[in-house]
């Protein structure tokens, strides 16, 4: 279900203040690292995982590094 957040001024920076509700479904607390992703609809919210983060990271190299044979094999 979408929910609103707002944007805050901290110093010279910006924060998103997040619902109770969003911190306790994503399993976060006050000072927990968040993994925010752009995405073709927006901003994708999850959190931290360094592992996932590292798979992800793998995956884009290969997109990257292969992206000609991946839109041959799109075809």
């Amino acid at each position: 279900m979408p929910t609103t957040a707002k944007i805050i001024a901290i110093g010279n920076s910006a924060g998103i203040i997040l619902p109770k509700e969003t911190l306790a479904r994503l399993k976060l607390e006050k000072g927990d690292t968040i993994c925010l992703s752009e995405t073709p609809y927006g901003a994708h919210l999850t959190a931290y995982d360094d592992q996932f983060l590292r798979k992800l990271e793998a995956t884009e190299r290969v997109m990257h590094d292969y992206r000609d044979t991946l839109k041959k094999l799109a075809e």
